[in-house]
């Protein structure tokens, strides 16, 4: 057998992978071609509501909606005190944000004299475990809707995956023990909320600012990773 057939499955495996990566590359456009809507209707304040929680984590919604409201306000909205807008929504019935996702937003202009809603959804919030290797992943979704026309002016989707695997670097049954108790110890101790802020951080990253911020209507030539279709 020739050295190009041994070789012929690897070549395949490498140019499928080139493939994908290349399918996948990003494309970066500005703030102001891919959020024309933030600057046309210049929203000032944004209602904040709580999270929709798509994982199979029964507490991600509590940890992740502490880490919101604060990165939004230093971005330059106007952010209504989050408890308290939690608090008024479950008066008038509303304890899941999915409620109101798809219906007219004009009432929380009414209620509250929000000019945009921001929706996050939790998307994933686990760990993936096995013995030497742990990833924790948190995926988030964000938009802001027009209270006026409840259309969407802005968008996002963001994973940040952490490795979590101990590599203390000894080799043999001794290395690979002393990594295996890295590894649970790392998953045991992982903080999603501090990986929570990172997503955050990113999505907030390419929201155009607000009034309330020095370089407001200046980051229109920004460049962005591409989040609309």
């Amino acid at each position: 057998m020739s050295l190009f057939n041994l070789l012929k499955p690897v070549l395949v495996l490498v140019f499928a992978s080139t493939l994908l990566t290349a399918c996948v590359s990003p494309t970066y456009v500005t703030k102001g071609t891919e959020f024309p809507g933030m600057y046309t209707e210049k929203p000032k304040s944004l209602l904040i509501m709580p999270p929709i929680n798509l994982s199979t984590a029964a507490d991600a919604k509590d940890y992740y909606s502490t880490t919101v409201e604060m990165p939004v306000a230093f971005h330059g909205y106007y952010t209504f005190p989050y408890e308290l807008t939690a608090a008024v929504l479950k008066e008038q019935g509303i304890y899941d944000s999915e409620l109101v996702y798809d219906i007219p937003l004009n009432k929380f202009q009414e209620y509250f004299g929000a000019d945009a809603v921001l929706f996050t959804k939790i998307v994933k919030w686990d760990t993936s475990y096995a013995v030497v290797a742990s990833n924790l992943t948190v995926s988030i979704e964000a938009e802001i809707k027009s209270t006026k026309t409840s259309e969407v002016l802005w968008s996002y989707t963001g994973t940040v995956v952490v490795d979590l695997s101990g590599n203390s670097g000894g080799g043999g049954l001794v290395g690979l023990l002393a990594n295996a108790i890295v590894t649970a110890i790392n998953t045991a101790s992982a903080d999603y909320t501090t990986y929570a802020k990172q997503a955050n951080a990113r999505f907030i990253y390419s929201v155009p600012v607000g009034p309330y911020h020095p370089q407001y209507l200046k980051d229109q030539d920004i460049k962005i990773i591409q989040q609309t279709k």
